[in-house]
């Protein structure tokens, strides 16, 4: 059976039909809006009103005496196994004259609660009814201000519809409810936390409904605890000011670790690549895959164009020490070469094709999977058959080790290929100080298990005493900014300036009351600037600003400036803006 419902429970027209579409209960909304009468109510079929009705379709369109509605469908839990009821809600969408249905100006959104089952956990079993009825309360009173609707359709997931004229408050208050969510306390130690995906001006309602949910991945593909709004091509961002939540659940990476299995069993053989001026996690990641597919018996190389001062002294221990250079390190065009119809390519430690080893190999690969740990930005490679993207993770190097754990076999690694995976979580963490997680100690474990050592991964980063009196130089020459912040310009005439920045800036952080640091360098006919905070800082966000990207910690950025000055005063000002921003 149904139970009755209150006829003020929703502010929009809501029914209930059975299987055959007969209108079995209705709302006081629906009954006026319709002008229909209880004495009629029983003989009507909802296909009286919406020509082509299905129940199986979530969501349809319809014009119902001359005005344009979007129509949601939801099964109905009862007793019953012989009956199926329906659910059906009616949003009113703005029309034009000639077609009954222009665009409409509905902002659509989907918010999603970014850590639920972890909030539940840490809180007592009689606080969780109060806990979800407070979330529920704010974000309902949210959409009530603004005269909008909410609808909850699964514990930690909403729809939220409104005008889109009142997006521009929401963008000026800078979605309060992100802090009035994270400020619950009910005894949780860890802090409740939404992300927000809202699709705008879309061709029909359906097409919004798609940017919102491209909206909320990249959201929750980001960190979460953020608004994106996506206006067709364009996104907007809100928030994302908080750390990424290290997510400790070992079922999705062991769920990967199967998927990751099965495609690479079904293709023909694999090519691993990386991004441009490979650096440690990104080398190390791509030996990780290799010793994965070798495993299982497929031919397997990595594409690998030139070897950076970031990696030159493991390369030459890889080398010299196994048979990598003849049977798996290859160029672009033994790549391009090596492409068959049932090809596997894996792409580490980036998911911007633009800035791969060889962008044009994502075009003609048949399949590509995509391992990272950065945070998105709006560019990222589509259509990939398989994604594992976390950016609580510390180095892609640790989301590999994952993998490596989770096979069903033992896989053995060399020495030396155990130091190349350990190394790529040293350098991403800073030596283990930013983005540690209680999967990065296990997975440094597991590879000290495996050989690594701590020892030679160290000389794996000696430096000479001319280098460090360059860096010593660019120091000493650091400019204060906003009191707690650090600027300088590291050399240019160097064999690898970019490397010489990212050091810097990390040394920078070692100077008391420096929270921030960003360091230029001139490479080629680009300034690239290596950005460095203590976690208050979101450095990412400036990055962003600055056409980059990275994580809250650690981020980077690379501009086409006429000169260095011109660069310095335009990272002011992103910097400047972002605090505006924040305050």
């Amino acid at each position: 059976m149904i139970k009755n419902m209150d006829s003020n429970e929703y502010l929009f027209p809501h029914l209930i039909i059975d299987s055959s579409l007969n209108i079995i209960q209705s709302n006081h909304k629906f009954d006026s809006e319709f002008s229909i009468k209880e004495n009629k109510k029983a003989s009507l079929k909802i296909s009286d009103l919406i020509q082509d009705y299905n129940a199986e379709i979530k969501e349809q369109k319809a014009v119902i005496r001359a005005k344009c509605y979007k129509v949601f469908t939801t099964p109905v839990d009862t007793n019953s196994k012989d009956l199926m009821y329906y659910n059906v809600f009616l949003i009113l969408n703005e029309c034009g004259s000639d077609n009954g249905c222009a665009l409409n100006k509905s902002a659509i959104g989907l918010i999603f609660i970014d850590n639920y089952t972890d909030v539940l956990d840490d809180v007592e079993d009689v606080k969780h009814p109060l806990l979800t009825a407070l979330i529920d309360r704010k974000i309902n009173s949210m959409a009530y201000n603004i005269g909008g609707i909410v609808k909850k359709f699964e514990k930690d997931k909403y729809i939220f519809i409104f005008a889109q004229d009142k997006l521009t408050h929401l963008k000026e208050s800078k979605f309060p409810i992100l802090d009035r969510i994270r400020e619950i306390d009910m005894g949780n130690k860890l802090p409740v936390t939404l992300s927000i995906g809202i699709g705008i001006n879309g061709k029909t309602l359906n097409q919004s409904m798609e940017y919102a949910r491209a909206a909320i991945d990249l959201a929750l593909s980001r960190g979460g605890d953020q608004v994106l709004i996506k206006d067709i091509d364009n996104y907007s961002f809100f928030g994302g000011n908080s750390a990424e939540l290290n997510i400790n659940t070992r079922v999705r990476a062991r769920v990967k670790a199967f998927a990751l299995t099965d495609l690479i069993q079904e293709c023909s053989n694999v090519i691993v690549m990386g991004h441009k001026n490979s650096d440690m996690d990104c080398i190390g990641s791509e030996i990780g895959v290799y010793k994965i597919v070798d495993s299982l018996d497929k031919d397997c190389s990595i594409v690998l164009n030139k070897v950076t001062t970031s990696i030159s002294e493991f390369y030459n221990r890889i080398v010299n020490e196994t048979d990598y250079a003849e049977k798996v390190f290859i160029n672009s065009d033994e790549a391009l070469k090596k492409i068959k119809e049932n090809t596997l390519l894996i792409v580490v430690d980036t998911y911007k094709q633009s800035i791969c080893e060889f962008p044009e190999l994502i075009d003609k690969a048949p399949k590509t999977v995509v391992f990272d740990h950065h945070r998105k930005s709006t560019e990222f490679i589509k259509d990939a058959v398989l994604t594992y993207h976390e950016p609580y993770a510390s180095s892609t190097c640790e989301l590999i080790t994952e993998m490596l754990l989770y096979m069903n076999k033992d896989i053995s690694l060399l020495n030396v290929e155990a130091d190349g995976l350990l190394a790529g979580i040293t350098v991403d963490t800073k030596n283990f100080a930013f983005k540690t997680g209680t999967k990065t100690f296990e997975a440094a474990a597991y590879l000290k298990r495996k050989g690594a050592d701590t020892i030679r991964v160290k000389m794996l980063f000696q430096n000479s005493i001319e280098y460090y009196a360059l860096r010593s130089k660019v120091i000493e020459g650091m400019e204060p900014f906003n009191r707690n912040m650090a600027i300088a310009v590291s050399e240019s005439n160097v064999e690898n300036p970019t490397l010489l920045a990212a050091q810097v800036s990390d040394e920078l952080l070692n100077i008391k009351g420096i929270e921030a640091s960003f360091v230029l360098c001139q490479n080629e006919e680009k300034i690239n600037i290596s950005a460095r905070s203590l976690g208050k800082i979101n450095v990412q966000l400036i990055m962003e600003k600055m056409g980059g990207g990275g994580h809250q910690t650690v981020s980077a950025a690379q501009i086409t400036e006429f000169d260095i000055n011109t660069a310095i005063a335009s990272l002011k000002s992103a910097i400047n803006e972002y605090l505006q921003e924040v305050k």
